[in-house]
């Protein structure tokens, strides 16, 4: 590092509470020897409270005038706030810095805990540093520059065994330091949060003696110090600090998810639980600057469910080059064939998604919210009576080859097949600005849910299978799928133990676990694009398929296929049985002069 020129409090007036000994005394020092003029408070009592003495802050007085610099000792309870800050004002006519630093232990677990541990505890940590900083606080807006630190503990932050009194003290001044700062930012005045690990007569006999010696707390000081000089901008920071280190801490929020269907519907049990994994997730959790960013986000949530469509949801889908891959090699692609190099390796000159890839963000909108279960009158849908009946992806935009959408999906309909419900949801992913790049409608099977009254036909917008034509097919391509395709293709995050775990298989009604419907789709999506479109992924426009049966790993899949301008209808069999698993399906292309 470059030396920089040495930061002075030439002139400022600070006050360090606790400063008697340990981190109190370091900062009280290190103040000193940079031109500050410091009150030294310090009670002299005991670390859990008792007994008083001069002793301690005049010793550290006489240290400082030792070494050239001006200090005052005051003796004052920090409970007793204004006589602190008036000993600074009375010294030296002004205060500039208030380091809140004075504490006791009282260490007691929950039931041993006694009154007086409670209040004499909150008393000195919490009620001090309010008291203090509430007198020093009209002579900082006066002069309109002011730094103050609350001190807080790991224990506050995290909790600890047998200190249910000074974690809650702890824990309330970050809140108190949160108030400060925003009260206070109009004038200059920054608070923030040091949240150290010392040795101290406080901790002595509590650490382990290697961290205990390695813990010095003139490794903090300067940490705290800077954060008192003019030139620090942090205010509302906490910042942690140990044995030469130091890191910023603050609290996040995760997404969150909504736990009731719209604002008519009121929240239940059963909905709470079906939304638990979303209420938990933290994986897109956020820091928030303000609590009108707060209130702000749950405006949203609300406005969504007044004017969004019953059930409706929305997730996030975050993708690259390793996901692009994974499920290209999930679906048969291989670098034995040089035409699918542009999928499988992301420096290549054309390397591109594979646009069956899009189904996912809609799959997992669908199959991991409770939209296809609260559609139903009775509720009931879960992995195992539950099946992928129809498919359609549209690609809307030019695809990316990595980014974050955000996919909202809804039910669009409702259909009672008597033995079971026919539930169609509909999904759209947008990316970052905003921009619609794909369209999902899946129809999805609840075995069992039917025979509720409801009606028997799809309403419009329901896209529609199409009949391949009667003559034989233009163009068959064959595919061997490997005995471990299922187990691979579910990394892209089709999870469902269906298709690896043998229990939930015979759970399900099968022998052995059977290959994702929507890996054979990606694998009759490749034929097209491999016969009509020369792996161009740009020419696919949208696929519709209708799952007729089950594949099982190992099988070998052939794509019949006939094209009619732009369409491109197929089949999809299996090689070892004649048994249609894809039916009524097809492909648009973008251009209907793509390759013949």
């Amino acid at each position: 590092m470059t030396s920089a020129a040495k930061l002075r409090f030439d002139g400022r007036v600070a006050v360090v509470t606790g400063a008697g000994a340990g981190l109190g005394r370091e900062y009280a020092l290190l103040l000193a020897s940079r031109g500050a003029k410091v009150v030294v408070n310090d009670l002299g009592g005991s670390h859990v409270g008792e007994g008083a003495s001069q002793r301690a802050a005049d010793v550290v007085v006489e240290e400082i005038r030792k070494s050239g610099g001006e200090a005052v000792a005051d003796y004052n309870s920090v409970i007793d706030g204004a006589k602190v800050i008036d000993t600074a004002i009375k010294a030296f006519g002004r205060v500039d810095i208030l380091i809140n630093n004075a504490g006791i232990l009282r260490d007691r677990s929950i039931v041993k805990t006694s009154d007086q541990d409670w209040d004499l505890v909150n008393a000195v940590h919490l009620k001090g540093s309010f008291k203090c900083t509430q007198a020093a606080f009209p002579h900082m807006k006066a002069q309109n520059f002011g730094r103050i630190i609350m001190t807080s503990s790991n224990s506050g932050i995290y909790g600890n065994f047998g200190q249910a009194n000074y974690s809650a003290a702890k824990m309330g001044l970050v809140g108190l330091a949160n108030t400060v700062a925003i009260e206070g930012q109009k004038n200059n005045i920054h608070c923030n949060v040091i949240i150290p690990t010392a040795a101290s007569r406080m901790t002595e006999g509590i650490l382990p003696d290697i961290l205990f010696n390695e813990l010095k707390p003139s490794l903090i000081a300067p940490v705290v110090v800077y954060l008192c000089h003019e030139s620090c901008e942090d205010n509302g920071s906490y910042i942690e600090s140990a044995a030469g280190w130091a890191t910023k801490v603050h609290t996040v929020r995760g997404k969150g998810s909504v736990v009731r269907p719209s604002l008519e519907d009121p929240v239940t049990l059963e909905y709470v639980q079906s939304a638990w994994s979303k209420v938990t997730d933290m994986s897109e959790a956020k820091h928030l600057n303000a609590i009108a960013e707060a209130s702000g986000s749950l405006l949203e949530v609300l406005e969504n469910l007044k004017s969004g469509d019953k059930d409706a949801v929305e997730d996030s889908f975050t993708f690259g080059n390793r996901e692009l891959i994974l499920y290209a090699l999930g679906i048969g692609a291989s670098t034995k064939n040089g035409n699918d190099m542009r999928f499988l390796y992301e420096n290549d000159v054309d390397f591109s998604p594979i646009p069956s890839f899009f189904v996912l963000p809609g799959l997992m909108v669908t199959m991991s919210s409770p939209l296809v279960s609260n559609a139903l009158p009775n509720s009931g849908a879960d992995l195992s009576n539950i099946l992928h009946g129809e498919q359609y992806l549209e690609i809307v935009d030019d695809l990316p080859t990595s980014g974050k959408l955000l996919t909202k999906g809804k039910v669009f309909d409702v259909m009672d097949k008597g033995s079971g419900a026919v539930v169609v949801t509909s999904c759209e992913s947008f990316d970052e600005n905003g921009r619609l790049l794909v369209k999902n409608q899946s129809a999805i099977f609840v075995v069992g849910a039917g025979n509720f009254g409801g009606k028997k036909v799809p309403i419009a917008g329901v896209v529609p299978l199409a009949a391949a034509p009667s003559r034989a097919p233009d163009s068959s391509i064959q595919y061997k799928t490997n005995e471990d395709q299922a187990a691979l293709y579910r990394l892209s995050g089709d999870l469902n133990p269906l298709h690896i775990d043998p229990n939930f298989a015979r759970l399900s009604g099968f022998k052995t676990p059977i290959l994702h419907g929507l890996c054979s789709l990606g694998y009759s999506v490749r034929a097209v694009l491999s016969k009509y479109a020369n792996n161009n992924s740009a020419l696919f426009k949208a696929v519709k398929v209708r799952f007729s049966g089950p594949v099982l790993p190992g099988q070998t899949l052939k794509i019949d296929m006939w094209k009619e301008g732009a369409r491109i209808h197929f089949r999809t069999l299996i090689v070892e049985t004649g048994k249609e698993v894809i039916s009524g399906a097809y492909v648009d292309l973008k251009d209907s002069k793509a390759k013949l």
